[in-house]
């Protein structure tokens, strides 16, 4: 069970969990989304479990909510790279939406 997984690194989007023959990053920001299907992610080559989002105008958006990454192709820190890319990307989307009121 994925809740079960140890917790490798954790940022405030992310968490990197230790599987047996996986990385798996996990998008904190998807938690609770349904999974809908599990494919490959075309941007990262790797295994991803896929969620739909709608918009405003109810217009359905693929979502991934966590990526998979085999361990005999990528370390730890690797996929840390990946996860703090998001978690800047993320950052910066806050800071921009949301500015702080000082």
């Amino acid at each position: 069970m994925l809740l079960d997984l140890p917790i490798l690194e954790k940022g405030s989007f992310y968490f990197i969990k230790d599987g047996n023959s996986h990385f798996i990053l996990e998008d904190k920001t998807k938690r609770g989304l349904t999974i809908k299907e599990t494919s490959i992610d075309e941007k990262l080559n790797v295994k991803a479990d896929k969620g739909m989002i709608h918009d405003m105008d109810g217009i359905g958006h693929w979502v991934i909510i966590r990526w998979y990454f085999p361990k005999d192709s990528y370390d730890q820190s690797k996929v840390l790279e990946h996860a703090e890319a998001m978690e800047k990307k993320y950052t910066e989307l806050r800071e921009l939406t949301c500015p702080d009121d000082d």
